[in-house]
């Protein structure tokens, strides 16, 4: 199944993470798992921008699903340019997405993955509203 990136988004965050050789699978392309990687990078990178650093106590954001689609093969050596958006904020939770692309040629997406992502009280793992200066962000 093919999940799309929707038009309508906002922009919140991007960074640059450079492609290690041994990222790289038998192939000779960045491996599958490496793009999650890639990708929870940028999100926790994100989170800690906010000054919501995830720990196994007190309140923050976890996903709940990701996803990745693969364009074009991402190769070593090189950078990662990948770019953050949000989307769809509901009372708990928001769609979080981002593009990847080579950093030297950053209108050429490579591959787009995204995740819901909720925000919960930790030690009781029950959702609770999204704050407000949250939801400021996201909306």
């Amino acid at each position: 199944m093919k999940i799309e990136i929707p038009e309508v988004k906002k922009l919140v965050y991007n960074m640059t993470i450079p492609i290690r050789w041994g990222d790289m699978d038998a192939m000779g392309h960045l491996n599958n798992a490496s793009y999650f990687r890639f990708l929870e990078t940028a999100r926790i990178d994100w989170f800690h921008s906010l000054g919501t650093v995830p720990r196994p106590e007190g309140q923050g954001m976890v996903i709940v699903n990701a996803f990745c689609n693969f364009y074009r093969q991402l190769e070593y050596p090189g950078d990662v340019l990948i770019k953050m958006y949000v989307s769809d904020p509901g009372r708990t939770t928001f769609e979080s997405w981002a593009t990847m692309a080579r950093a030297d040629a950053p209108d050429v997406i490579c591959a787009a993955g995204g995740a819901t992502t909720i925000w919960v009280d930790v030690v009781k793992q029950k959702a609770l509203p999204l704050p407000d200066w949250l939801r400021a962000i996201v909306s």
